[in-house]
């Protein structure tokens, strides 16, 4: 069992819990399916270090420093204080590091967009990059994006161990479910490290 699932082991509601006001104007897309991605060798893990930024230039994403995100009072994910911030959960490997590295992000928040606004737009084989403290940098490759109801959110496929190290990047979408002030999905965008520069 990884340590990010044993974090969360007995937890009702381990998905991206709250995003907030949406900001004016249409409704979160539903997420394009991803087409799939040619299999290559992975690259060999790299040690821990802690990751400081994030750019994924297919949805104009740049951004940091990251925030390291624990489990809140509920039981969920922590949430960046603010729409620009994304933040890593520090109680999953390292991105670069063997296993599921995850990194999440508003969609908007009290009214501005969120820095993973556009994040099931992603498409297969679009390029993730994870500025490390070590001044390296982990690239990932996106394989796939879905969209999960949060009441069915699939904690085991999201945290659970990989033999390689991966990315999961997520946000709310889907619809916003204004008596509760939160949307009703999370969509998750799953990447592959290809190299470390």
């Amino acid at each position: 069992m990884s340590r990010a699932l044993a974090a969360l082991a007995g937890v009702a509601v381990a998905a991206l819990a709250a995003c907030g006001t949406p900001a004016p104007g249409p409704a979160v897309p539903a997420v394009a399916p991803a087409a799939p991605v040619e299999s290559v060798a992975p690259p060999p893990p790299t040690p821990p270090t802690t990751p400081v930024e994030l750019t994924v230039p297919a949805i104009d994403v740049h951004t940091g420093p990251l925030l390291e995100l624990g489990i809140d009072a509920d039981g969920a994910l922590e949430v960046p204080p603010d729409a620009a911030t994304a933040g890593w959960f520090g109680l999953a490997p390292a991105p670069g590091s063997p296993g599921p590295a995850v990194i999440a992000g508003h969609v908007d928040y009290a009214g501005a967009p969120g820095v993973f606004r556009r994040l099931g737009e992603l498409a297969a084989g679009a390029e993730v990059r994870v500025a490390r403290a070590d001044r390296s940098t982990a690239v990932f490759a996106v394989y796939l994006v879905e969209r999960y109801a949060k009441a069915r959110f699939p904690t085991e496929r999201v945290y659970g161990d990989t033999a390689d190290a991966e990315l999961r990047l997520i946000t709310c979408g889907g619809a916003f479910d204004g008596r509760s002030g939160h949307y009703q999905d999370n969509v998750v965008a799953y990447g592959r490290l290809v190299r470390v520069a």
